[in-house]
């Protein structure tokens, strides 16, 4: 059954709750647990004394936002915009937000068409630096892509960087994503992206805790990344300062148990510093979309061996290539000094000798042999560039 098909008061009251206590207010969770949502509006009605918890001063300024509520000018700011009601009970909401605790979301206004509660399920959240590298933009878009053309939702927070990349990544495959907002689902921030959130709403969702017409504030932004961590299956960091805030993302899904993941850069440079300082500790180093879904898909969805090239050496029995490897890069060596550093017999050598002449790796030179021109490219290339 939807929220909005309970009593009207019910609905009321936890709106009016996301106009008085801030995301993520343990002390606030707890009286809702305790009390009831219907209680505690009661409580702040009634302008009595403080619950436990919290000081006289605090109190008052809570009972002053309650009186300041208008929860139902809010629901219907709220569907003139398009934008529903989702709260903890409701058919749609996501129960992986329980695992927050008494820091769960009252509830979520919801823009966009999509079941949140069925996309969340199967999804991955991407984020990192705003002020980020090409490298940075270029792995977050192809990482999104690549994970939408696998039908995974992205998830991220909207802000410049790596999350627009990430979203734009996804959008430009088709795929779904959704945005977590540190603000009123129907004020896009920042300015400079409204276009592409609104893109958001018409191909995915865009979320938030807080009602209509609210701003973000620097604690709001570090507070909505619970909630990007808590509804995905796991979260990879793709650039991160020392103080990025991305980085709480990734601190609240190591506390909730979910998949942390971290995208390596250059060791120079500054931008990637918080994200190795992860990979030092529980994250697990991800270069590519397989390796994401190895850790966050089901059994079976591993990633591929990660192999060079196969060469045409490589394709030669053991004994054969033990034989080739023996001869010196330059100039000739008679067979028994070709045997020796092969560890075989000398009749052994020269019967591969002759199976590698007839390959083309080897040439004959009187009584000494020496490696052709393929021969010695082929073993540069074994060798590698170092």
């Amino acid at each position: 059954m939807s929220l909005l098909d309970e009593p009207d008061e019910t609905l009321l009251a936890r709106i009016l709750l996301t106009r008085v206590i801030e995301p993520g207010d343990e002390v606030g969770g707890r009286w809702v647990r305790e009390f009831g949502v219907g209680g505690v509006v009661r409580r702040l009605r009634e302008g009595g004394a403080a619950p436990p918890g919290v000081s006289g001063k605090r109190w008052a300024g809570l009972v002053a936002r309650a009186e300041a509520a208008r929860p139902r000018q809010d629901l219907a700011a709220a569907r003139d915009a398009g934008v529903r009601f989702v709260a903890p009970g409701d058919a749609e909401w996501p129960a992986q937000l329980d695992d927050l605790g008494d820091a769960r979301p009252l509830g979520l206004w919801v823009r966009g068409r999509p079941g949140l509660r069925m996309w969340a399920l199967r999804s991955v959240a991407v984020v990192g630096a705003r002020a980020c590298t090409e490298y940075g933009a270029h792995m977050a878009a192809t990482l999104a892509a690549g994970l939408a053309e696998q039908g995974w939702v992205v998830v991220s927070g909207g802000a410049y960087g790596v999350d627009g990349a990430a979203h734009r990544g996804a959008l430009g495959a088709g795929g779904a994503t959704v945005a977590v907002l540190a603000c009123g689902v129907d004020r896009p921030y920042p300015r400079g992206h409204t276009q592409l959130i609104g893109r958001i709403a018409e191909q995915g969702l865009v979320i938030g805790e807080l009602p209509p017409g609210e701003h973000p504030t620097p604690s709001r932004f570090i507070l909505r990344n619970r909630v990007i961590a808590a509804l995905t299956r796991g979260t990879v960091v793709v650039e991160a300062a020392h103080r990025s805030g991305s980085l709480a993302t990734a601190r609240a899904a190591q506390r909730l148990r979910r998949h942390t993941m971290g995208v390596p850069g250059p060791a120079t440079s500054a931008l990637s510093a918080g994200v190795h300082d992860l990979l030092r500790g529980e994250a697990v180093l991800v270069t590519d979309v397989a390796d994401v879904v190895e850790l966050v898909g089901d059994i079976g969805e591993l990633a591929p061996d990660r192999r060079g090239p196969v060469l045409p050496r490589d394709l030669l029995e053991p004994a054969a290539r033990q034989v080739l490897d023996a001869l010196p890069g330059r100039g000739t060596a008679g067979p028994d000094e070709i045997a020796r550093a092969a560890q075989t017999a000398q009749d052994d050598a020269i019967a591969r000798l002759y199976e590698l002449r007839a390959l083309g790796y080897v040439e004959r030179h009187g009584d000494g042999w020496k490696l052709t021109r393929q021969a010695v490219m082929s073993v540069r290339d074994a060798r590698g560039p170092c």
